[in-house]
């Protein structure tokens, strides 16, 4: 459950680049795993890289995953999105997607993501990070997917 929010389900956000290498790929589909085993909604740019595995871990484990999509079609969507939601903002989704969680876990990243990580923390979003930007004592660093998830859930405003 939500504390701030009384029956509803937490909302975390996965960040991280669109393109990633086998290893990142599998970190990303853990901390999806998680979130869905924990009863919370994946949150996501909804497209490939770290979106995508994400995704596709939490669609694994039955849990529910929504794209914030930068452009203006849901058939852009990877195909572990549930509910696509088209913005054709383009980078100004990282707004909207930020905004709509609960907590942010940044998985590694480029500059979309350290985009994602600033906007949340100027937000007051908890940012956990597992091999990530460190540009902030307020990012909650993780060690494992596991731990991410924990902290995420913990924190979640």
């Amino acid at each position: 459950m939500n504390p701030g929010r009384p029956g509803l389900r937490p909302r975390i956000a996965v960040c991280g680049p669109s393109e990633c290498g086998p290893e990142t790929a599998r970190i990303a589909e853990e901390v999806g795993r998680e979130i869905a085993r924990h009863g919370a909604i994946l949150l996501c740019g909804g497209l490939g890289g770290i979106m995508e595995a994400a995704a596709r871990g939490a669609r694994a484990e039955g849990g529910l995953t929504v794209g914030i999509l930068p452009g203006s079609s849901a058939a852009d969507a990877n195909p572990f999105i549930d509910l696509p939601i088209v913005t054709g903002l383009s980078h100004a989704r990282n707004l909207v997607l930020v905004r709509s969680a609960d907590a942010v876990i940044a998985v590694e990243g480029g500059y979309g993501t350290l985009i994602e990580v600033a906007s949340a923390l100027k937000m007051e979003v908890p940012v956990i990070g597992l091999r990530t930007w460190e540009v902030s004592p307020l990012i909650v660093r993780a060690a494992t997917p596991a731990e991410a998830v924990k902290l995420a859930l913990e924190r979640a405003r």
